[in-house]
């Protein structure tokens, strides 16, 4: 009998960073360009956008690492999750912890490139990042510590540009933490019977038969944060349009989430589709600067 061959070590560390899922990669890097194409007037520096893509790949690798070895002994309970290389024994508990410092010295090898106010944001950052693990041990609505780590790029990366905030960065923040908590509640939909089981804390869980409703409040309040900053920014039509068709986005999913038989695989490509909605408001922005 033929054995199948076993995968590669730097396929599994692929895994482990999550680098075989670009959605959760690409949905951290959009909050941080928005706010360095807002910031910048619509031609921020090259360099510095280098150093956000680079930055933001480096930092959400660290996380997901963080993350699995937080749930290395629950990610094998939860369907989902339980081919993860640290939860399947796939990687050891040595190599995430190697892996995981390698990412958080690339990332604050490229955060040396930022000054020094936008670098004490990115120090401020870390413990939100690697303790959001553990908030879905304590804390009823862990996905909330997630977007307030996600907040993160929006400061980080408007401060790298104008070297302070404004009440329009606070603004874009706002939206990036009810997105990402709207989004974010909408993955956590699919393991909501796993960690039931296990015990496990989570917004799905939190809101419970009013779940949609407060996805919903969530975008709907997101659109009114990044009204707020259009307005004050004076942003153009296309900015306009993009939102429309963002809000459209949103309330579609909001109404396909009410039907009763959603299998679990639609969670998780209704979170992928706000990549494209995430894109198509950058897009927006830039069209109405």
């Amino acid at each position: 009998m033929l054995t199948q061959p076993s995968e590669p070590t730097w396929k599994t560390v692929i895994r482990l960073l999550r680098w075989d899922k670009p959605a959760g990669r690409l949905i951290l890097m959009i909050p941080a360009l928005w706010a360095v194409v807002l910031a910048a007037e619509g031609t921020p520096p090259l360099p510095l956008i280098g150093v956000i893509i680079l930055g933001t790949l480096a930092t959400s690798a660290a996380g997901c690492v963080a993350n699995d070895l937080w749930d290395r002994n629950i990610d094998n309970q939860v369907e989902r999750t339980q081919s993860r290389p640290l939860a399947s024994r796939a990687l050891s508990i040595k190599t995430g912890i190697v892996v995981g410092l390698v990412a958080l010295l690339c990332a604050a090898g490229l955060a040396s490139y930022l000054n020094r106010f936008s670098f004490a944001l990115c120090v401020a950052a870390v413990p939100v990042i690697l303790l959001y693990p553990a908030a879905k041990r304590v804390f009823p609505v862990p996905q909330l510590v997630l977007s307030l780590a996600w907040g993160f790029a929006v400061l980080i990366s408007w401060s790298a540009v104008e070297g302070g905030l404004t009440a329009s960065t606070w603004w874009l923040w706002g939206a990036t933490v009810l997105w990402t908590l709207g989004f974010d509640t909408i993955y956590a939909l699919s393991d909501r019977e796993d960690d039931l089981k296990i015990g496990i804390n989570s917004s799905a869980i939190f809101f419970g038969e009013g779940v949609v409703g407060a996805i919903a409040l969530c975008f709907l309040a997101t659109v009114v944060c990044l009204g707020v900053v259009g307005i004050q920014l004076g942003l153009g039509s296309g900015f306009w349009l993009a939102l429309v068709l963002a809000m459209g986005g949103w309330t579609w999913q909001v109404a396909r989430l009410q039907e009763e038989t959603l299998p679990r695989p639609a969670f998780g490509d209704l979170f992928a589709q706000n990549v494209w909605l995430g894109f198509a408001v950058l897009l927006g922005m830039l069209l109405g600067l």
